[in-house]
């Protein structure tokens, strides 16, 4: 699968981005994910590793994964190792990764049954898959599927319920799911 520029507006805003999103509570998702010192953890559609670096602060061994060239290169200015890659093609081993987070980027990805089923394979088996997505079940998060669809950003918001099904369906096991706020954190293992 060929990474195609449906990412491009990502590379614009990529200079702006810690900026207007920088900050995010990393406690509950920290303790989810369960990072400890010398685990592998790769943070899928990472951007700019506005995440990645609080991971990398609790020992973790970080690798940030994005399609954006430019959203990469802001990772790589805070030190990060990254690789331009889709969630639905990943260039790693099966059963090889102890953690996977994803925060505020599944409903970017084209294929998601496809990226599915890739991140449960790269998975290894008692590992963790850490999602944190605006639940579409909120208004709030509605107008920001229609604010996105209007901007031509091909995203696919699904509800909870829904991303546990898919995830299910590939072979991970569910071990939460959570909303807070109208953010949604589904935990999975394998």
């Amino acid at each position: 699968m060929k990474i195609r520029n449906r990412h491009g507006h990502f590379d614009l805003i990529a200079p702006f981005y810690d900026r207007f999103f920088g900050g995010m509570r990393h406690k509950p998702l920290f303790e989810h994910l369960d990072v400890q010192p010398g685990v592998l953890v790769l943070d899928i559609g990472g951007g700019t590793g506005r995440v990645a670096q609080h991971v990398a602060e609790k020992g973790g061994r970080v690798m940030v994964v994005d399609p954006s060239p430019g959203m990469l290169e802001g990772a790589r200015d805070k030190g990060l190792p990254g690789v331009r890659a889709l969630a639905e093609q990943l260039p790693f081993p099966a059963n090889s990764i102890d953690r996977i987070l994803i925060v505020d980027a599944f409903h970017h990805f084209a294929r998601q049954e496809m990226a599915a089923r890739d991140l449960v394979r790269v998975l290894k088996p008692g590992g963790r898959l850490v999602i944190e997505e605006p639940d579409l079940r909120y208004t709030a998060t509605k107008l920001i599927a229609l604010a996105e669809k209007l901007a031509l950003m091909q995203t696919h918001f699904c509800a909870p319920p829904d991303m546990a099904d898919l995830f299910q369906a590939q072979g991970a096991e569910l071990i939460t799911m959570v909303t807070e706020n109208i953010n949604a954190t589904l935990v999975f293992t394998k």
